[in-house]
């Protein structure tokens, strides 16, 4: 191992700030009127979202002004812009690099959709996913930001997108239709047409699409009337593809309306990947395969340009469009409308950084690594505090006794120790003591490769869990290899590496060699937790289960609940008389009758029940309820399988960021300043993870939330429990309730309110979460267990329904309900 102050022959590895802002860079973009063009694009898109949420402009007539968008305005934009487009001064190499960035995404996508969704709706959601993460916003959004940053130094970068697009719509998009028309052949069981009537039917689709149809035409009348529009027709064109820009961004803030309100949770998990796919993996696959393909460009400056004029499409957000083939196809709706909000909002900020690190003319090298550094370290002390309050939630709920519990410390622990390593690192680097620097790299490095390789141990051990209740693997193997190989790794990093001399970065610190461990852990936790997730979600499906949080060890209890005998006297313990008749359920008999003083009975003799055995009331207070304790079971069962998804899902997107930053920097001897902006983002996935583990798990419901809840509960209303008002409710959730208690009330109880038992001699009239949502969703008011959920949601927030103990917000699971009288 060399010292600190040490160099070694061969080429020197500069992985520096320095690199991405020499002198001698020149902007190639003006940034003054990006901000105008973004407020411009965003303020009209609100004023959409505003017409819509106050309903001055219906759902009916913005679909409307949706077909006239994508049916007249649009296509007259395209047949313009194809007779007029000058192909000879186009860098078709550069359209080549990005085509193939898309087909790459899309394959990807695809493929993806159709390993890991359910056989009944594969193909739909293979088709419609892939064209939702490679169709770009290109003409609404993209163009005018385009022209707000190239008008004045590339204009011919502009004609670009009016090629890119329509080539996408003729060739990709053809693709999605068909899986689409493969889904709808499927689901209507009409298998006696042959295959190539089928794909006649799908190439008729294409050819009907208006926006291919005129650009076919527009290509043609490019050579027939030599890039002339007839003055009899200009005025009619121009009219048409004018009115396109201000129509569609309004259009799309119409689309908006209440669409992130119908998320559910197996919908998050979708939105993530494509979302990944679509502001992540684009961008950057676009930029790399530019600066892969286009070899056409003898000068630097033109080359960077384009490679950055590539990034910036690929941020593009998905196009409204996509929304109008899922309302087509009825397939995915709410993922595809919410998944368009989410990356219309996200692709802003991303682009508007990127342009001001690629205008900004200079920039101090050293300035900029203490900033990263600083970053990095204040970021780490709130990770810190986050993280040593989850730990202790996990100990105080002993939780960490269970599986995948145990495994979800070690990752909190090692997380904990990278923000340590990250808050000594900022003091250690700073000075000359070499044996601290050492020490403390080797607790940074070995925790922060911890944290790489626990996520996809977290996805192994769900499987393997999912497979069989008891671990077939020792757990103490996982722990071995989840601490030994950043262990190793860190020991090799140590003795044969090299310390890069004036650098403070600890992901550096030990140049091309560290970069290259760095590569290989993250792309091998990928694949491993990635992969562990596609079984995992397989798994899923084959058995009929949507990774619901606690479903295991339940058919016991609940067995127990129907079939325990009312005569069987050791079931239950004695309860000794107490003052508290708060905690005790006199009604349903779920304790022994407590003595009261000849006095209180005569003077209560009109509010005592005649009888000690019969209904429970609506909320059950006694802390013997056998339901009370069926629940309690659940929760002990808990193996809170939803929350490892997400968590170990973020955290995988986490390492692919990492791994992009570490492959754009190992073949790009000069960087360029859009790695600043990866550079900062990694550095934030790695030390504030602590958030995202407070977020999942840091929250625990029986330890915190259901405490607090109660006590400001008691706190705003007393200890009386008010009904909602009527007239609080919105008007949708009113009108919810007035339905369903009118027509469909009286059927429902009717098939799934049932009788189980509280106590030793009562029962009570309740159901099931996830029985409601199967009746929902049968007879016909829900169409997905997602919907049937908001749907249940909405009834109890109207007062239709409530948890027996009010405990519990509605959810699909095997929670116990009941309707108020």
């Amino acid at each position: 191992m060399q010292a600190p102050g040490g160099s070694a022959g061969g080429p020197r590895f500069s992985p520096q700030p320095s690199a991405l802002f020499s002198s001698s860079t020149t902007t190639t973009m003006s940034i003054d009127k990006l901000f105008p063009a973004l407020l411009e694009c965003f303020g009209i898109i609100l004023c959409g979202y505003i017409a819509g949420r106050t309903n001055t402009i219906t759902s009916t007539q913005a679909k409307g002004l949706g077909s006239f968008v994508s049916k007249f305005a649009l296509p007259a934009l395209l047949f313009k812009n194809m007779v007029l487009l000058d192909f000879g001064g186009v860098a078709w190499p550069f359209l080549w690099s990005v085509l193939v960035a898309k087909v790459a995404v899309f394959v990807v996508v695809c493929v993806l959709a159709l390993v890991v969704a359910s056989p009944e709706s594969r193909f739909s959601k293979a088709g419609l996913f892939s064209i939702f993460a490679t169709q770009s916003n290109d003409f609404a959004l993209g163009f005018p930001i385009v022209e707000a940053l190239y008008q004045s130094t590339y204009p011919q970068y502009l004609q670009y997108i009016y090629l890119v697009a329509p080539v996408s719509l003729m060739l990709l998009n053809p693709i999605g239709f068909a899986f689409c028309e493969i889904q709808k052949w499927k689901d209507q069981g009409n298998h006696q047409q042959s295959k190539l009537l089928r794909v006649g039917l799908v190439a008729l689709q294409v050819l009907k699409n208006p926006i291919v149809f005129m650009v076919v035409i527009g290509i043609a009348a490019h050579f027939a009337l030599q890039q002339t529009i007839p003055a009899f027709m200009a005025g009619f064109v121009d009219g048409l593809a004018n009115s396109f820009g201000g129509a569609a961004l309004f259009y799309l803030g119409l689309s908006m309306v209440g669409q992130l309100g119908k998320l559910t949770r197996s919908t998050v998990v979708t939105l993530i990947l494509l979302t990944t796919a679509k502001l992540l993996l684009m961008p950057l696959l676009c930029k790399g395969m530019v600066d892969l393909l286009d070899n056409s460009n003898t000068s630097s400056l033109n080359q960077s340009s384009l490679s950055n004029y590539a990034f910036l499409y690929g941020v593009f957000p998905t196009a409204p469009s996509v929304a109008i083939y899922a309302v087509y196809y009825n397939a995915e709706l709410e993922v595809v409308t919410s998944g368009m909000v989410i990356s219309t909002f996200l692709s802003a900020p991303i682009m508007y950084v990127s342009a001001w690190l690629l205008t900004m003319r200079w920039m101090d090298p050293q300035l900029l690594m203490n900033a990263l550094q600083n970053v990095s370290f204040n970021i780490s002390i709130v990770s810190l505090v986050l993280l040593v309050w989850t730990i202790a939630v996990m100990f105080l709920s002993k939780k960490f006794q269970r599986l995948p519990h145990v495994f979800t410390v070690n990752l909190f622990l090692a997380q904990l120790l990278t923000c340590i390593g990250m808050i000594l690192w900022n003091f250690v680097v700073k000075g000359n003591n070499f044996i601290g620097q050492v020490l403390t790299f080797t607790l940074l490095c070995t925790s922060l490769y911890s944290t790489y390789v626990w996520p996809g141990l977290i996805a192994l051990s769900l499987v393997l869990v999912r497979r069989s209740e008891d671990l077939k693997v020792s757990a103490g193997v996982l722990v071995i290899v989840g601490w030994g190989i950043p262990a190793s790794v860190t020991a090799v990093l140590l003795i044969s590496g090299e310390k890069m001399p004036d650098t403070i970065d600890s992901s550096f610190f030990y140049g091309k060699p560290q970069i290259i461990c760095t590569v290989v852990v993250a792309a091998l936790s990928i694949l491993l937790g990635g992969g562990s997730l596609v079984c995992l979600r397989r798994g899923s499906w084959a058995q009929n289960d949507q990774l619901l949080e606690g479903n295991s060890s339940l058919g016991t209890a609940e067995d127990l609940v129907t079939e325990v005998e009312p005569e069987n006297p050791t079931l239950f313990e004695p309860v000794a008389p107490s003052a508290d008749f708060n905690r005790v359920c006199l009604i349903c008999d779920c304790a022994p009758p407590q003595p009261m003083p000849d006095m209180i009975i005569s003077t209560n003799m009109n509010n005592t029940p005649t009888t000690l055995t019969g209904q429970c009331e609506t909320m059950c207070e006694s802390t013997d309820c056998l339901l009370v304790q069926v629940e309690e079971l659940q929760q002990v069962a808990d193996r809170q399988v939803a929350r490892h998804v997400l968590l170990c899902l973020l955290l995988t997107v986490s390492l692919l960021a990492n791994l992009c930053s570490c492959l754009w920097l190992l073949f790009n001897h000069v960087p360029g300043r859009l790695y600043l902006e990866l550079q900062f983002f990694c550095a934030v996935a790695n030390y504030g993870q602590g958030f995202l583990s407070f977020a999942l798990f840091g929250l625990d419901k029986h330890l915190i939330i259901l405490p607090f809840k109660k006590r400001l509960y008691n706190l705003w209303y007393g200890k009386k429990q008010e009904e909602p008002l009527q007239s609080d409710l919105p008007e949708e959730i009113r009108i919810t309730c007035t339905k369903f208690t009118k027509y469909h009330k009286d059927q429902c109880v009717h098939d799934i309110v049932k009788k189980r038992r509280c106590g030793k001699r009562a029962t009570v009239d309740c159901f099931l979460g996830s029985e409601l949502v199967e009746w929902l969703q049968r007879v016909g008011l829900a169409q997905d267990r997602g919907e049937a959920a908001l749907y249940g949601k909405q009834l109890q927030q109207g007062g239709v329904l409530q948890h027996i103990r009010q405990e519990y917000d509605f959810q699909d699971s095997r929670l116990h309900y009941c309707f108020m009288a």
